[in-house]
This record gives C-alpha cells, sequence and structure tokens, in this order.
C-alpha cells in the first residue's frame, strides 16, 4: 500500500511517499484532521507557520493511537523571515505551537515574502542564508530532523547549495498535471533534492479536463487518483488535502501503474 512506501532523503531518514496537507483547514478542525489522516494510514503530515494550525496538528499526532516516532511532521519557517534572528525565535515558535520535541522536517515557505512573491526584483539572498542558517543549527541541534525549502527556483537553491553548510533536503513546490515545472524539478532531483508537489490535484481545475477525465475512466480510477500517481511516477512526493475521509482513502488508494505513453501525454498537457 502506497502509505507505507517510503522515499530516503539525503541524510538517510525515510519520508512517506504521500503526505496528509493541511493547508486552509482551520485550526480548531485541524486536530480531528490529523487523527483521521492518520486513522486512515497517513503517516507524513505537512503544515506551515502560515497555515495557523500547527497547535491543531501537533493535538492531533499527540492524541493519535500511533507513535510520534513513526509520524513524520512538517512545517514551514514564514516566507516573511529573512533574519538570522527571527528564524531562531520561529523554528522555537513551532516546536511551542506543536507541543512536540522535535520536527522532522523544518522547510523556507518562500524565497521571497508572500507580498513580493510575483517580484523578480529581488530573491532575498543574503536573508535566504539567514534563515538557512538558523535551520543548520537547529536541525545540528537535534530540534529538527531535516531541512529543506519551498517554492525555490533554480537561482534560489544554488544560493544555498553554493553558500550553504549543509544542502536542502526538499523543494516543495507547486506540480500536477498541465503545471509541471520539469526545469526546477530536475535540478533539484541532480542535486539529491527530493521534490514534493503541493495542490497535486490544482484545486480541482482538472475535474473539467476532458482529456484527463476520459484517461482517469479508462484506468478506472477517480481524477485525483491520477493526478497523485502521475507524480508518484515523476519521483515526486505529493500532498493531497481534504476532510473528507472517504477521499483521504480514496487520494492513497494508487497502486495502479500509467503507460509511459499515457505518462508523455499528461507531461505535455497544458493548465486545464
Amino acid at each position: 500500500m502506497m502509505l507505507k512506501e517510503t522515499y530516503r532523503l539525503a541524510n538517510g531518514n525515510e519520508i512517506p511517499k504521500l503526505g496528509f496537507g493541511t493547508w486552509m483547514i482551520d485550526n480548531q478542525d485541524a486536530a480531528k484532521a490529523v487523527q483521521e489522516a492518520i486513522q486512515v494510514g497517513y503517516r507524513h503530515i505537512d503544515t506551515a507557520q502560515a497555515y495557523k494550525n500547527e497547535a491543531g496538528v501537533g493535538e492531533g499526532i499527540r492524541n493519535s493511537s500511533i507513535a510520534r516516532e513513526e509520524i513524520f511532521l512538517t512545517t514551514k519557517l514564514a516566507a516573511e523571515i529573512k533574519d538570522y534572528a527571527g528564524a531562531v525565535v520561529a523554528i522555537d515558535g513551532s516546536l511551542e505551537k506543536l507541543g512536540l520535541d522535535y520536527i522532522d522536517l523544518m522547510i523556507i515557505h518562500s524565497p521571497k515574502p508572500w507580498a513580493e512573491f510575483q517580484s523578480d526584483a529581488d530573491h532575498f539572498f543574503e536573508g535566504n542564508l539567514e534563515a538557512w542558517k538558523a535551520l543548520e543549527e537547529a536541525y545540528q541541534a537535534g530540534k529538527i530532523h531535516a531541512i529543506g525549502v519551498s517554492n525555490f527556483e533554480q537561482v534560489d537553491l544554488e544560493n544555498l547549495l553554493e553558500n550553504g553548510t549543509i544542502k536542502p533536503m526538499v523543494n516543495q513546490i507547486l506540480a500536477h498535471i498541465g503545471y509541471t515545472p520539469f526545469d526546477v524539478i530536475a535540478f533539484s532531483q541532480q542535486n539529491g533534492i527530493l521534490v514534493e508537489a503541493y495542490s497535486p490535484i490544482a484545486h480541482g481545475e482538472m475535474l473539467r479536463s476532458a482529456e484527463i477525465t476520459n484517461m482517469a475512466e479508462k484506468y478506472g480510477v477517480s481524477i485525483p487518483q491520477l493526478a497523485i500517481r502521475y507524480l508518484l511516477q515523476l519521483d515526486l512526493l505529493p500532498l493531497p488535502k481534504t476532510l473528507n475521509k472517504a477521499h483521504m482513502v480514496n487520494n492513497a488508494d494508487v497502486d495502479f501503474e500509467i503507460s509511459s505513453e499515457d505518462m508523455k501525454t499528461l507531461k505535455e498537457l497544458k493548465k486545464p
């Protein structure tokens, strides 16, 4: 079953191949959602400081019947934090909110603050190195068991690879059928960086695509199942999100194979 399979990070740690995303899940709903995902069999939970639900996510993990070491938890350093001192405080703040002794993976949420995400004027190279230094130190102190980034383009990755002490282990990016940034995926993978894919079902947009619908019918699967399987066959780690327990089960039931011919078709599809 897919939920039991893992990838191996550059530092040797194992990370479940499928994660449960908690973006847009309110803090008061997060504990229940996380507990249900764990009951279904998910062992990889993804949150962020920006989601404002770390307390609920931590509660869900602590109140589950599964041992802490069997659950892989990711959180993200807020995109606005581009200084060393601020990052140190924020890392400890996440641990406190989560109510956990350690974080399995912590990543810089974006190379740029969200207000400037679409701007090409500044990549915040210095600020990212400061935030990265704080993550490196927390990793060396055992507070975090792996460190990485999110939404980083090749130039942003090169900045850390050339100037940091520890290589990023993960790059979490937007990737789905119709929008697969192959260049940054290839660069990441060539440098031993695992690529995670958020919004794997494209916020539901692909449900309206006739081509994707027809292919899902061909394999006898749902569109979300096809979308998740596509990413797995690219050696990406999908992070589907849902509050619906039946959908949690469906999203993880992806033990089928998309043919190389159909993968080629899906790779060439433009945004639905």
